[in-house]
């Protein structure tokens, strides 16, 4: 038994608002704190046009997906995860950022069982675990994008890490969320990230240089590699500036130059084309800007 009988999720962006419609999926009452109402209401939409998709494709019946949004509840005030089992923090890779989270966490949380779980995807998970007064809590539980379709979590213990701690996390994870596990050393990128960012770092580079266009470096990946997409285009479903703040957290921590990110990378940030999120990034995509426009779905 793992005793994690509510979720706490702190940030509804896309990682965000993944993660607790998975829990709400699998009947696990969720709690999102955002920043503010207007954040509130646009992240409670991402998980309704979710649950919405998942439907129409036929990967959930319309009780299942009225009884998951009947489980979460959105919030602007942390103070409300005071007493929950499981909280994760899905915030932007921004380090002060996620250190600003686990602060005001350890002020708040009253219940000595409570774990706190980051869904870094790059940042060592001591640093946030020692901002806290109970490291032997603070756990990395990493979820790949899109969450509800990708059974992978990368499980990060620090040297500070409980067993107890890691064991509950993990049997959560595993047993009610019906995911995957591995585990991984506590080091800037963990597994996947360590290994995928320097090849679509790699992409960039050969764009940047006039080597090849983004559809034909993509589209050779694709048909050349069988990948399911190209590097450009993953990146622009990871999201620019995340695949930038990872490339930092790596190169910081190795100062390997594979890892550096590349100017038109950072320039891409800058100007705001983020990938599909924006609408805009190595491709452009038409159906973000629809579906920004399109009208929220009654309930």
């Amino acid at each position: 038994m793992t005793g994690i009988e509510r979720v706490g999720v702190v940030g509804c962006g896309l990682m965000g608002a993944g993660i607790a419609e998975v829990c709400a999926r699998a009947d696990v009452p969720v709690t999102i704190v955002e920043r503010d109402t207007q954040a509130a209401r646009a992240g409670l939409l991402r998980i309704t046009r979710s649950l919405d998709r998942a439907v129409a494709h036929g990967r959930l019946d319309a009780a299942r997906r009225e009884a998951a949004t009947g489980l979460i509840t959105v919030v602007d005030q942390i103070e409300a995860l005071h007493d929950h089992d499981l909280v994760i923090e899905a915030v932007p890779e921004d380090e002060s950022l996620k250190l600003d989270v686990f602060t005001r966490l350890d002020s708040v949380i009253t219940g000595d069982h409570t774990i706190l779980a980051t869904n870094t995807s790059s940042i060592p998970v001591i640093r946030l675990a020692t901002a806290t007064t109970r490291p032997d809590r603070v756990v990395g539980v990493h979820f790949f994008n899109p969450v509800p379709v990708l059974r992978l979590v990368e499980l990060v213990p620090s040297l500070l890490t409980s067993p107890t701690t890691t064991a509950r996390a993990e049997d959560f994870v595993t047993g009610r969320l019906g995911k995957e596990v591995v585990r991984t050393r506590d080091k800037a990128g963990f597994i996947v990230n360590a290994l995928l960012v320097p090849y679509l770092l790699a992409a960039v580079r050969m764009l940047e240089s006039g080597s090849a266009t983004a559809e034909d470096i993509d589209r050779g990946m694709v048909l050349g590699c069988a990948h399911p997409l190209g590097p450009l285009a993953l990146t622009d479903l990871i999201g620019l500036d995340t695949t930038r703040a990872i490339a930092e957290s790596l190169y910081a921590e190795f100062r390997e130059p594979q890892y550096s990110p590349p100017p038109l990378l950072s320039r891409m940030v800058e100007a705001g084309l983020l990938g599909r999120k924006s609408g805009r990034g190595f491709h452009v995509y038409e159906e973000h800007r629809r579906e920004a426009a399109a009208p929220a779905r009654p309930r």
